[in-house]
């Protein structure tokens, strides 16, 4: 069993690297992180659009956005990419609800993720889909994987594949087992730079436990030709079961799928217990391990505000936009243990010297300040004034 203090050591190792500031001996230094370089991120709600059906008041979009550009430097559509809402209609595409949500992330300087190009799941493909004979069905699921693709080709460079393939198989079980690797390579036709992900629940949970059969599914495709380039897996609890994730699956099963080779994401995170604190608690718990582990990417909540999320419960922020007991831990933990901030003098070598987590920082000396960028690739950030 893992402690505490070995998940902190591993993130010590692999989160962080070496800042060093030349500035002439006697100098003081700050240094003030402003961003991570790991993405911590959020679904997105339709309704943020101002023409969605359900569009929230200009009051409670004003502060979703800024909520949104404090507290997340990633994000993904919830619905709005969805094939189900950008063709209610044969051959009717309309990415408004997308295009718009993309608008005001790349106002924040959030980039995102695609979810999801295909359901494998027969209710959430719309009723003019299931009429289709196979022959027209295949004309349409070329048409949507190089459409969606080739449309946000240089915004949107990765999205989820076909969603949910262990639990569901409606486009293999009226094409064939091919159509995956037929799926990628359209998607791939749309846009050439495009990175593919599996995605799947039920993962990371040891209990109804998936992981296994997402292992040999991986495994298979990848044998079949399937070009998938990364590992999504989803953080849902069970509707229905709310009983905490155990640590320890949660490591061996991210270490079963290192075996890969391929980025993982944590892609769509939620802490459902019904008492508030201990959803707090199994944040902390939880988030440390994912933080730790050298494959993983990324933490996307499945939302954060109560009005609009999928488990109102499990919300990081009230209706009122007050912040839940877990939204304080995410942030003690996001900006507080996981955030650099420090000062000091330069010795009498003119140097100071500190380790920091990777991203972005402003660093001050002798009244100057500097703009710069500690990577875990570089690992090494040297700054001279």
């Amino acid at each position: 069993m893992e402690t505490n203090s070995t998940i902190d050591a591993r993130i010590e190792e692999i989160r962080k690297g070496d800042i060093t500031v030349k500035a002439g001996p006697g100098v003081e230094v700050t240094i003030n992180q402003v961003r991570h370089e790991f993405l911590f991120g959020t679904a997105i709600t339709d309704n943020i659009a101002e023409k969605a059906k359900n569009a929230m008041s200009v009051e409670d979009r004003t502060m979703f956005l800024k909520i949104l550009g404090e507290n997340f430097n990633f994000a993904v559509h919830e619905n709005a990419l969805k094939w189900y809402r950008c063709e209610l209609e044969e051959n009717i595409v309309d990415y408004y609800l997308a295009d718009r949500i993309w608008e005001f992330c790349k106002e924040r300087d959030i980039p995102m993720r695609g979810h999801c190009i295909f359901w494998d799941k027969d209710q959430h493909n719309l009723p003019w889909i299931h009429q289709l004979n196979n022959e027209q069905l295949r004309r349409a699921v070329k048409r949507r994987a190089i459409g969606v693709t080739e449309h946000f080709k240089g915004r949107i460079n990765e999205f989820d594949l076909n969603n949910e393939m262990i639990h569901n198989d409606f486009f293999r079980r009226r094409l064939g087992y091919g159509i995956v690797n037929e799926m990628a390579y359209m998607a791939k036709a749309g846009n050439p730079d495009i990175v593919l992900y599996m995605n799947d629940y039920g993962i990371l949970t040891d209990y109804g436990c998936n992981a296994e059969s997402y292992i040999t599914q991986i495994r298979n495709f990848l044998a079949s030709g399937v070009p998938i380039d990364g590992i999504g897996c989803q953080g849902h609890l069970s509707t229905y079961v709310k009983t905490p994730m155990s640590v320890e699956h949660v490591q061996k099963t991210l270490d079963k799928l290192s075996a890969f080779h391929l980025p993982i994401k944590i892609t769509e995170c939620l802490f459902e217990a019904d008492d508030k604190q201990e959803q707090a608690e199994e944040l902390k718990r939880i988030f440390p391990v994912y933080f730790a582990h050298p494959d993983v990417e990324a933490i996307v909540m499945w939302g954060f505000w109560e009005k609009d999320h999928w488990r109102p419960w499990s919300a990081m922020w009230k209706k009122d936009w007050s912040i839940t007991p877990q939204g304080s831990a995410y942030r003690d933990l996001v900006f507080g243990r996981w955030w650099t901030k420090t000062s000091g003098i330069t010795g009498k070598d003119g140097f100071f010297r500190t380790r920091g987590f990777y991203g972005n920082y402003e660093i001050t000396a002798g009244g100057q300040t500097r703009k710069v960028c500690l990577s875990k690739k570089d690992k090494i950030l040297e700054v001279a004034f």
